[in-house]
C-alpha cells in the first residue's frame, strides 16, 4: 500500500528576517558604528584612526558636532548615517550634510540606505533645514543613481576648496 506523506506547514517554522530600527545613536552603539567607519573607509582606500572617545565626543558631548542615525536589526548595527550642519549665509539657510551613508554588505539591497535618507530628512527637517546636501566621488556611479533616484538633484563642484591644519 502507498502511503502519501504531505509535509505539515507548520512543521518548519519560517524565517522572517529581524525588523530594522532607524534610531538616532546611542552611547552604546560607539563601538559598532565606529567599526562600520572603518568599512567604509576602507572601501575607498583609506584609514579611518578615529577613536571611540572621539566619537564620544562629537556625539554626545559639551558641544555635540554630528548626527548619527543607525539601522539596527536583531540586536545588531547594519548601517550608519551621519550628519553634520551646514549653512549658506548670503541666503541666511540652514542646512545638513550627509557626511557618510553605509549599509553593511549583507544588507545591501534591501532598502536600509533609503531609510536612513527618509530619517536624516526628517532629522535636518526637525533642525529647521531647508536642504540636505551629500557629495560623492566622480566615478561612484552606483551612488549617483541612488542619490538621484532619492531626489538629490547633482550640482557641478566649482573652484578649489582650502584646508589649514589648526594645531
Amino acid at each position: 500500500m502507498l502511503q502519501t506523506i504531505t509535509p505539515h506547514l507548520h512543521a518548519v517554522p519560517s524565517v522572517r528576517p529581524p525588523m530594522v530600527t532607524i534610531r538616532c545613536a546611542k552611547a552604546r552603539d560607539l563601538p559598532e558604528l565606529r567599526e562600520m567607519i572603518a568599512e567604509l573607509a576602507a572601501h575607498h582606500g583609506d584609514a579611518a584612526p578615529i577613536t571611540t572617545a572621539e566619537l564620544e565626543r562629537d556625539l554626545f558631548g559639551r558641544m555635540p558636532w554630528i548626527t548619527a542615525l543607525v539601522a539596527e536589526a536583531g540586536g545588531e548595527l547594519i548601517g550608519y548615517a551621519i550628519l553634520v550642519p551646514q549653512y549658506r549665509a548670503a541666503e541666511g539657510a540652514r542646512g545638513m550634510e550627509l557626511h557618510h551613508l553605509f549599509v553593511r554588505a549583507a544588507h545591501r539591497g534591501t532598502g536600509i540606505g533609503r531609510h536612513l535618507v527618509a530619517k536624516a530628512r526628517e532629522q535636518a527637517k526637525m533642525a529647521g533645514c531647508e536642504y540636505l546636501s551629500v557629495s560623492a566621488a566622480t566615478g561612484n556611479f552606483q551612488a549617483h543613481r541612488f542619490y538621484e533616484s532619492e531626489r538629490f538633484v547633482p550640482r557641478p563642484v566649482t573652484g578649489m576648496r582650502y584646508l589649514q591644519k589648526l594645531s
